[in-house]
């Protein structure tokens, strides 16, 4: 299983914070449905639904993050979705995977059945304690 930060993302930030090299983060985070573990660049197991979803976060605390939106897709085949991969362009092509993730359940539905993302949180670990 390959999920978690992207080498891209990480290569970004450690740049940043190491070397001072600048980086602009995207103005928006985008999701995408997966079907199978996406892989390190985001690639695999795509949806049959291409649109990558726009989130927005809550202030990060504790190392991790978390969306404060229901991003929701219409299914346009059946299909169960049990990945989601994160980037930074709406897509449905380019752009560069920052993140990928397993669903904590896996949700299966058939062509215009709604699939939600109740819950989704990003984070670092394990972070050092006091």
């Amino acid at each position: 299983m390959t999920v978690g930060i992207t080498a891209y993302l990480a290569n970004k930030l450690l740049d940043h914070v190491c070397r001072n090299v600048a980086y602009t983060p995207p103005a928006t985070v985008y999701a995408k449905a997966h079907l199978t573990d996406p892989g390190a660049a985001g690639a695999n197991g795509a949806s049959a639904q291409t649109a990558r979803l726009a989130l927005s976060f809550a202030a990060a605390a504790s190392g991790s993050i978390s969306a404060n939106t229901t991003p929701e897709w219409t299914l346009n085949a059946t299909e169960t979705i049990a990945y989601v991969s994160f980037w930074d362009s709406a897509g449905p092509a380019g752009g560069n995977c920052l993140w990928t993730a397993a669903a904590s359940v896996s949700k299966g539905g058939v062509n215009g059945d709604i699939i939600r993302i109740a819950t989704d949180t990003l984070s670092f670990s394990p972070i050092a304690a006091n």
